[in-house]
């Protein structure tokens, strides 16, 4: 059997793995799945302790998206039966920071469909943000909008948007299978703006999109070269109706491993089990908080999630604490 054991070591020491390694994780046995998820353990409490951070969105404006994006029910190219809405008015927006703050997320997400926001959608958010500010200093605010050009996120920054997410869902060579509306550069430049403006980088990925293991380990080390802070980690829920309908080659055990792998290989950062958890762990979602450190709770985009109470008694058996503390740019090391 692997030690894994030596490897977290070897990472908490400030090593990296090799691309062997990093294989090696996603093509264990399955009976090396509690010794590797003890090693990830490892690293992470190192960082984060036992606290898990909360995450809720709002999906302030739904279809309508001219992007072509494969995995998506939004997307020009779907058909699935979505509800579709332009966005959101700026109290409605408020309003489900409230009921962010209510269920103790520390993190809102404001998220809308399309390429990127147009000077209308903009100022919606921007006016909306600092409405929430005003009255929820310690709260996330992470935007998500799409593909922004400099002034945007100069301006989401002074409205005080902490982070913006735009994942890159997929590895460089897989990226043209997936959409070919933009390129992987597009996302990657975007979360690059993000960062110059002073707002913390937030990117992810969606595994289970047809893609090779190698693909995987190579999203994991784009993400550590970006230093995203933030790293959702999607499991694709194939909507019917979108070009990957029917899709379905996770097992809740790689899936486990996947974010085993994302822990080795991006330490110290927000490790967050997103989209697709509920229909992939299955009953293996616990199992997660060992690498991950953070969850969604409520609903995902298009797609229902799992129920706010019984993600809490989630974590309370599990002997998890909510992480109420603000956004910090760098993790805490735990002495």
């Amino acid at each position: 059997m692997t030690n894994y054991e030596e490897w977290a070591e070897r990472v908490l020491a400030g090593g990296t793995l090799t691309d062997e390694e990093g294989l090696a994780i996603l093509n264990s046995p399955d009976e090396d799945l509690l010794p590797l998820l003890h090693a990830s353990y490892k690293i992470r409490k190192h960082y984060y302790g036992n606290k898990v951070k909360l995450n809720m969105i709002i999906n302030t404006k739904s279809g309508l998206c001219p992007e072509n994006c494969g995995y998506c029910a939004q997307s020009i190219v779907s058909k699935a039966p979505i509800e579709k809405y332009a966005m959101m008015k700026q109290e409605e927006i408020v309003a489900g920071a409230e009921r962010a703050a209510s269920v103790n997320a520390g993190t809102y997400c404001i998220v809308a469909s399309g390429r990127g926001p147009v000077n209308r959608e903009l100022e919606i958010v921007i006016d909306s943000v600092k409405e929430i500010k005003a009255k929820h200093q310690d709260m996330t605010v992470c935007a998500c909008l799409g593909i922004l050009k400099p002034e945007q996120a100069k301006r989401l920054k002074e409205a005080g948007v902490d982070r913006y997410n735009h994942n890159i869902n997929t590895s460089a060579a897989h990226h043209e299978s997936i959409t070919t509306s933009h390129t992987y550069d597009d996302r990657v430049n975007t979360v690059e703006l993000a960062k110059e403006a002073g707002i913390s980088p937030c990117s992810g990925v969606i595994v289970g999109m047809r893609e090779t293991k190698e693909d995987v380990l190579a999203m994991a080390r784009s993400l550590h070269a970006m230093d995203a802070d933030s790293i959702p980690v999607n499991f694709l829920h194939a909507v019917d109706g979108t070009p990957l309908e029917g899709t379905n080659e996770l097992t809740p055990r790689y899936c486990l491993k996947v974010l085993c792998l994302f822990r080795f290989i991006n330490p110290t950062k927000e490790i967050r089990i997103s989209g697709g958890r509920e229909v992939n762990l299955r009953s293996l979602q616990p199992f997660g908080l060992y690498p991950a450190n953070s969850i969604f709770i409520g609903d995902y985009l298009t797609t229902a999630g799992q129920e706010s109470d019984r993600d809490r008694q989630m974590l309370e058996d599990m002997g998890f604490e909510i992480d109420l503390e603000p956004l910090k740019r760098e993790a805490v090391e735990l002495r």
